[in-house]
Protein backbone atom coordinates (compact mmCIF):
# COMPACT_ATOMS: atom_id res chain seq x y z
CA UNK A 1 0.00 0.00 0.00
CA UNK A 2 1.38 3.47 -0.64
CA UNK A 3 1.66 6.08 1.53
CA UNK A 4 0.92 9.74 1.13
CA UNK A 5 1.42 13.14 2.51
CA UNK A 6 -0.15 16.25 2.09
CA UNK A 7 2.12 19.39 0.82
CA UNK A 8 0.12 22.46 0.47
CA UNK A 9 -3.16 20.85 -0.05
CA UNK A 10 -1.41 18.47 -2.86
CA UNK A 11 -1.07 15.02 -1.97
CA UNK A 12 2.39 13.17 -2.88
CA UNK A 13 3.95 9.67 -2.13
CA UNK A 14 7.15 9.01 -0.06
CA UNK A 15 8.99 5.98 0.65
CA UNK A 16 9.93 5.17 4.30
CA UNK A 17 12.72 7.04 5.60
CA UNK A 18 11.86 10.32 3.92
CA UNK A 19 12.24 13.56 5.31
CA UNK A 20 9.71 16.26 4.53
CA UNK A 21 12.34 18.30 2.62
CA UNK A 22 13.05 15.31 1.05
CA UNK A 23 9.50 14.70 -0.66
CA UNK A 24 9.30 18.74 -1.19
CA UNK A 25 12.75 18.73 -3.43
CA UNK A 26 11.43 15.70 -5.57
CA UNK A 27 8.18 17.08 -6.58
CA UNK A 28 9.89 20.75 -7.38
CA UNK A 29 8.50 22.34 -4.35
CA UNK A 30 10.96 25.25 -2.81
CA UNK A 31 11.31 25.52 1.03
CA UNK A 32 14.71 27.36 1.51
CA UNK A 33 17.67 25.41 3.57
CA UNK A 34 21.29 26.97 4.51
CA UNK A 35 22.73 24.29 7.28
CA UNK A 36 21.17 21.21 5.42
CA UNK A 37 23.16 19.12 1.95
CA UNK A 38 22.74 16.21 0.47
CA UNK A 39 26.29 15.49 2.07
CA UNK A 40 26.35 16.64 5.28
CA UNK A 41 22.95 15.63 6.63
CA UNK A 42 19.72 17.47 8.48
CA UNK A 43 21.48 19.70 10.78
CA UNK A 44 18.37 21.48 12.30
CA UNK A 45 20.31 24.45 13.44
CA UNK A 46 19.39 27.44 10.76
CA UNK A 47 15.35 27.24 11.03
CA UNK A 48 14.92 28.42 7.51
CA UNK A 49 13.09 25.37 6.40
CA UNK A 50 10.50 25.17 9.07
CA UNK A 51 7.03 24.30 8.33
CA UNK A 52 3.80 23.94 9.68
CA UNK A 53 2.33 20.44 10.57
CA UNK A 54 -1.32 20.13 11.35
CA UNK A 55 -1.57 18.64 15.09
CA UNK A 56 2.37 20.16 16.01
CA UNK A 57 1.93 22.68 18.35
CA UNK A 58 5.70 23.96 17.26
CA UNK A 59 7.01 24.84 13.50
CA UNK A 60 9.00 22.23 12.52
CA UNK A 61 12.42 22.28 10.73
CA UNK A 62 11.52 19.95 7.07
CA UNK A 63 15.41 18.59 6.96
CA UNK A 64 14.93 16.85 10.10
CA UNK A 65 11.47 15.90 10.19
CA UNK A 66 10.60 12.46 9.03
CA UNK A 67 6.94 12.24 7.58
CA UNK A 68 4.23 9.53 8.15
CA UNK A 69 0.85 8.55 6.24
CA UNK A 70 -1.64 11.37 6.00
CA UNK A 71 0.71 14.13 7.37
CA UNK A 72 -0.53 17.78 6.15
CA UNK A 73 2.40 20.35 6.27
CA UNK A 74 1.93 23.80 5.04
CA UNK A 75 5.19 24.83 3.58
CA UNK A 76 3.96 28.75 3.17
CA UNK A 77 1.49 29.90 5.80
CA UNK A 78 2.06 33.33 7.64
CA UNK A 79 3.31 31.68 10.65
CA UNK A 80 5.98 29.79 8.87
CA UNK A 81 6.90 33.13 6.27
CA UNK A 82 7.42 35.18 9.46
CA UNK A 83 9.34 33.18 11.59
CA UNK A 84 11.55 32.68 8.06
CA UNK A 85 11.80 36.20 7.49
CA UNK A 86 13.06 36.70 11.10
CA UNK A 87 15.71 34.05 10.44
CA UNK A 88 16.67 35.56 7.35
CA UNK A 89 16.99 39.08 8.47
CA UNK A 90 19.03 38.46 11.04
CA UNK A 91 21.52 36.12 9.26
CA UNK A 92 21.57 39.16 7.07
CA UNK A 93 22.28 41.92 9.54
CA UNK A 94 24.63 39.62 11.17
CA UNK A 95 27.40 40.00 8.25
CA UNK A 96 29.04 41.54 5.50
CA UNK A 97 26.53 40.23 2.34
CA UNK A 98 27.43 42.89 0.04
CA UNK A 99 25.59 41.02 -3.16
CA UNK A 100 26.46 43.34 -5.51
CA UNK A 101 30.25 42.63 -5.49
CA UNK A 102 30.47 39.02 -3.96
CA UNK A 103 32.08 36.39 -5.49
CA UNK A 104 29.00 34.18 -5.28
CA UNK A 105 26.26 36.70 -6.41
CA UNK A 106 23.80 34.62 -7.89
CA UNK A 107 24.60 31.23 -6.71
CA UNK A 108 23.99 31.79 -2.74
CA UNK A 109 21.14 29.95 -0.80
CA UNK A 110 20.83 32.87 1.30
CA UNK A 111 20.65 35.58 -1.23
CA UNK A 112 17.73 33.16 -2.89
CA UNK A 113 15.84 32.83 0.76
CA UNK A 114 15.76 36.41 0.85
CA UNK A 115 14.68 36.68 -2.99
CA UNK A 116 11.96 33.89 -2.04
CA UNK A 117 10.69 36.12 0.85
CA UNK A 118 10.86 39.29 -0.49
CA UNK A 119 13.60 40.68 1.98
CA UNK A 120 15.46 43.44 -0.30
CA UNK A 121 17.28 45.38 2.76
CA UNK A 122 17.92 43.96 6.40
CA UNK A 123 15.63 45.05 8.88
CA UNK A 124 18.45 44.81 12.04
CA UNK A 125 22.21 46.19 11.71
CA UNK A 126 25.31 44.95 13.42
CA UNK A 127 28.28 47.17 12.80
CA UNK A 128 31.11 44.52 13.73
CA UNK A 129 33.20 42.80 11.18
CA UNK A 130 36.65 40.97 10.71
CA UNK A 131 39.24 41.13 8.88
CA UNK A 132 39.69 38.93 5.53
CA UNK A 133 41.65 36.13 5.70
CA UNK A 134 44.02 35.77 3.01
CA UNK A 135 46.60 33.74 4.18
CA UNK A 136 46.00 30.79 2.74
CA UNK A 137 47.42 30.03 -0.73
CA UNK A 138 44.06 29.35 -2.75
CA UNK A 139 41.32 30.21 -0.33
CA UNK A 140 40.06 33.94 1.24
CA UNK A 141 37.71 33.38 4.27
CA UNK A 142 35.98 36.30 5.17
CA UNK A 143 33.89 35.36 8.41
CA UNK A 144 31.74 38.06 8.15
CA UNK A 145 29.39 36.49 5.76
CA UNK A 146 29.53 33.15 8.13
CA UNK A 147 26.00 32.25 9.11
CA UNK A 148 27.24 29.56 11.34
CA UNK A 149 25.52 26.72 9.53
CA UNK A 150 28.41 24.33 10.25
CA UNK A 151 27.97 22.80 6.63
CA UNK A 152 31.92 23.26 6.26
CA UNK A 153 33.12 22.14 9.76
CA UNK A 154 31.22 18.26 9.02
CA UNK A 155 32.89 18.39 5.12
CA UNK A 156 36.25 19.15 7.11
CA UNK A 157 35.88 16.78 9.67
CA UNK A 158 33.87 13.87 8.36
CA UNK A 159 34.02 13.53 4.80
CA UNK A 160 37.50 14.85 4.00
CA UNK A 161 38.57 13.83 7.50
CA UNK A 162 41.13 16.61 7.38
CA UNK A 163 39.73 17.86 10.64
CA UNK A 164 40.92 21.61 10.73
CA UNK A 165 37.31 23.16 10.70
CA UNK A 166 35.10 23.76 13.96
CA UNK A 167 33.23 26.40 15.91
CA UNK A 168 34.80 28.09 18.47
CA UNK A 169 34.53 30.44 21.58
CA UNK A 170 30.89 31.05 23.11
CA UNK A 171 27.73 33.13 22.70
CA UNK A 172 27.66 35.82 20.43
CA UNK A 173 31.60 35.66 19.82
CA UNK A 174 31.09 31.88 18.84
CA UNK A 175 32.67 31.40 15.03
CA UNK A 176 34.51 28.98 12.98
CA UNK A 177 38.16 28.52 13.16
CA UNK A 178 41.03 26.76 11.82
CA UNK A 179 43.23 24.57 14.22
CA UNK A 180 43.12 26.88 17.13
CA UNK A 181 41.59 30.01 15.57
CA UNK A 182 44.88 30.32 13.43
CA UNK A 183 45.01 32.01 10.31
CA UNK A 184 44.69 29.39 7.66
CA UNK A 185 47.43 29.95 5.98
CA UNK A 186 49.38 29.00 9.40
CA UNK A 187 46.78 25.82 10.32
CA UNK A 188 46.34 22.37 8.73
CA UNK A 189 44.45 23.16 5.91
CA UNK A 190 45.60 21.09 3.15
CA UNK A 191 43.42 23.63 0.50
CA UNK A 192 41.09 20.76 -0.24
CA UNK A 193 38.51 23.36 -1.27
CA UNK A 194 35.83 20.74 0.70
CA UNK A 195 34.52 24.22 2.76
CA UNK A 196 34.43 26.16 -0.61
CA UNK A 197 31.79 23.73 -2.05
CA UNK A 198 29.96 23.58 1.05
CA UNK A 199 29.12 26.67 2.18
CA UNK A 200 25.97 28.31 1.13
CA UNK A 201 26.92 31.59 1.24
CA UNK A 202 30.61 33.47 0.43
CA UNK A 203 32.85 32.73 3.86
CA UNK A 204 35.40 30.82 1.47
CA UNK A 205 36.24 31.99 -1.81
CA UNK A 206 38.58 30.64 -4.60
CA UNK A 207 41.11 32.76 -5.23
CA UNK A 208 42.10 32.09 -8.63
CA UNK A 209 38.38 32.76 -10.00
CA UNK A 210 38.36 36.30 -8.34
CA UNK A 211 36.85 38.82 -10.62
CA UNK A 212 37.11 36.36 -13.95
CA UNK A 213 33.12 35.72 -14.38
CA UNK A 214 30.02 36.34 -12.80
CA UNK A 215 27.89 32.88 -11.59
CA UNK A 216 25.68 33.23 -14.61
CA UNK A 217 28.10 33.68 -17.49
CA UNK A 218 29.95 30.63 -16.72
CA UNK A 219 28.59 27.29 -18.68
CA UNK A 220 29.37 24.01 -17.21
CA UNK A 221 31.14 21.46 -18.74
CA UNK A 222 32.00 17.76 -17.15
CA UNK A 223 35.11 16.00 -17.33
CA UNK A 224 37.32 13.88 -15.70
CA UNK A 225 40.35 14.61 -13.84
CA UNK A 226 43.63 14.28 -15.19
CA UNK A 227 45.80 14.40 -12.44
CA UNK A 228 45.39 10.46 -11.27
CA UNK A 229 43.83 7.46 -11.83
CA UNK A 230 40.50 8.05 -9.68
CA UNK A 231 38.62 9.47 -12.37
CA UNK A 232 37.06 12.37 -10.45
CA UNK A 233 34.32 14.15 -12.18
CA UNK A 234 34.74 17.31 -12.36
CA UNK A 235 32.58 20.52 -13.50
CA UNK A 236 34.54 22.93 -15.56
CA UNK A 237 32.82 26.70 -14.77
CA UNK A 238 33.55 28.13 -18.04
CA UNK A 239 33.58 31.64 -19.60
CA UNK A 240 34.09 31.44 -23.40
CA UNK A 241 37.44 28.75 -23.79
CA UNK A 242 38.48 29.93 -20.83
CA UNK A 243 38.20 27.87 -16.77
CA UNK A 244 37.13 30.01 -14.21
CA UNK A 245 36.81 27.51 -11.52
CA UNK A 246 36.14 23.73 -10.87
CA UNK A 247 33.76 22.23 -8.48
CA UNK A 248 33.09 18.62 -7.92
CA UNK A 249 30.09 16.44 -9.68
CA UNK A 250 27.48 16.35 -6.60
CA UNK A 251 26.23 13.01 -6.48
CA UNK A 252 28.87 11.59 -8.61
CA UNK A 253 31.21 8.53 -8.18
CA UNK A 254 33.82 7.80 -7.51
CA UNK A 255 34.07 11.65 -5.58
CA UNK A 256 31.06 12.61 -4.90
CA UNK A 257 31.63 16.08 -5.18
CA UNK A 258 35.09 15.69 -3.34
CA UNK A 259 38.30 16.99 -4.70
CA UNK A 260 42.01 16.97 -4.03
CA UNK A 261 43.62 20.56 -4.13
CA UNK A 262 45.17 19.59 -7.68
CA UNK A 263 42.25 18.73 -9.01
CA UNK A 264 40.23 21.84 -7.90
CA UNK A 265 43.07 23.83 -8.16
CA UNK A 266 45.51 22.81 -10.69
CA UNK A 267 43.94 23.89 -13.86
CA UNK A 268 46.19 26.17 -14.80
CA UNK A 269 49.05 23.35 -16.72
CA UNK A 270 45.86 23.59 -19.45
CA UNK A 271 47.12 26.93 -20.90
CA UNK A 272 51.00 26.47 -20.55
CA UNK A 273 52.68 26.78 -23.47
CA UNK A 274 55.19 24.15 -22.81
CA UNK A 275 52.39 21.70 -23.21
CA UNK A 276 52.96 19.11 -26.00
CA UNK A 277 50.28 19.15 -28.68
CA UNK A 278 51.68 16.43 -31.16
CA UNK A 279 54.35 14.04 -30.68
CA UNK A 280 58.31 14.47 -31.01
CA UNK A 281 60.76 12.09 -32.60
CA UNK A 282 64.11 12.89 -32.25
CA UNK A 283 66.43 13.12 -35.25
CA UNK A 284 70.10 13.81 -34.03
CA UNK A 285 70.45 16.12 -30.95
CA UNK A 286 66.43 18.12 -32.18
CA UNK A 287 63.31 16.58 -32.39
CA UNK A 288 60.71 17.32 -35.28
CA UNK A 289 57.14 16.71 -35.17
CA UNK A 290 55.06 14.01 -36.09
CA UNK A 291 51.84 12.12 -36.61
CA UNK A 292 50.44 9.51 -34.40
CA UNK A 293 50.79 7.09 -37.05
CA UNK A 294 54.41 7.70 -37.65
CA UNK A 295 55.47 8.04 -34.44
CA UNK A 296 53.35 4.63 -33.14
CA UNK A 297 54.93 2.97 -36.17
CA UNK A 298 58.40 4.00 -35.09
CA UNK A 299 57.35 2.36 -31.47
CA UNK A 300 56.12 -0.75 -32.99
CA UNK A 301 59.50 -1.50 -35.23
CA UNK A 302 61.92 -0.09 -32.59
CA UNK A 303 59.80 -2.70 -30.18
CA UNK A 304 60.04 -5.75 -32.80
CA UNK A 305 63.86 -4.95 -33.57
CA UNK A 306 64.88 -5.08 -30.20
CA UNK A 307 62.69 -8.13 -29.29
CA UNK A 308 64.69 -9.85 -31.88
CA UNK A 309 67.92 -9.31 -31.07
CA UNK A 310 67.69 -8.97 -27.37
CA UNK A 311 64.50 -11.09 -26.46
CA UNK A 312 61.48 -9.54 -24.84
CA UNK A 313 63.14 -8.97 -21.25
CA UNK A 314 65.24 -6.28 -22.91
CA UNK A 315 61.79 -4.11 -22.82
CA UNK A 316 60.49 -2.75 -19.89
CA UNK A 317 57.35 -0.19 -19.39
CA UNK A 318 56.36 2.63 -16.97
CA UNK A 319 52.97 3.78 -17.02
CA UNK A 320 51.44 7.16 -16.09
CA UNK A 321 49.64 8.30 -12.66
CA UNK A 322 48.26 10.76 -15.21
CA UNK A 323 46.27 8.06 -17.01
CA UNK A 324 43.13 6.57 -15.81
CA UNK A 325 43.53 2.78 -13.95
CA UNK A 326 42.04 1.52 -17.16
CA UNK A 327 45.22 2.37 -19.49
CA UNK A 328 47.86 1.37 -16.45
CA UNK A 329 45.32 -1.75 -17.03
CA UNK A 330 45.81 -2.43 -20.53
CA UNK A 331 49.10 -1.23 -20.57
CA UNK A 332 50.44 -4.07 -17.89
CA UNK A 333 48.32 -6.58 -21.10
CA UNK A 334 50.17 -5.21 -23.46
CA UNK A 335 53.60 -5.63 -21.69
CA UNK A 336 52.93 -9.48 -20.68
CA UNK A 337 51.07 -10.56 -22.99
CA UNK A 338 51.97 -8.90 -26.37
CA UNK A 339 55.50 -8.71 -25.83
CA UNK A 340 56.01 -11.41 -23.74
CA UNK A 341 57.82 -9.63 -20.38
CA UNK A 342 56.68 -8.77 -16.39
CA UNK A 343 58.97 -5.43 -16.54
CA UNK A 344 56.24 -3.26 -15.81
CA UNK A 345 55.66 -0.88 -13.37
CA UNK A 346 53.73 2.18 -12.42
CA UNK A 347 55.45 5.51 -11.82
CA UNK A 348 52.94 6.52 -8.34
CA UNK A 349 54.13 3.29 -6.77
CA UNK A 350 55.96 4.22 -3.64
Amino acid sequence: MNKSIFIDGQEFEFKDGQTALQVARENGLYIPTLCYHARTGPASMCRVCVVEVEGARNLQTSCSLMVTDGMKIQTASQRVIDARKMVVNLLLANGNHDCLSCEVNGDCELQDAAYHLGIETPAFLVEEYEERDDSAAFITRDSNKCIQCGRCIVGCNDLVVNNVLDFGYRGSGMKVICDADLPMGQSSCVQCGECVQLCPVGVFIEKKSVGKARRWETNIVRTTCGYCGVGCQLELHMKGQQIVRVTGVEGAQPNQGQLCVKGRYGFDYIYSKDRLTTPLIREGETFREASWDEALDLVASKFKQIIAESGPHALAGLSSARTINEDSYYMQRLFRETLGTNNIDHCARV
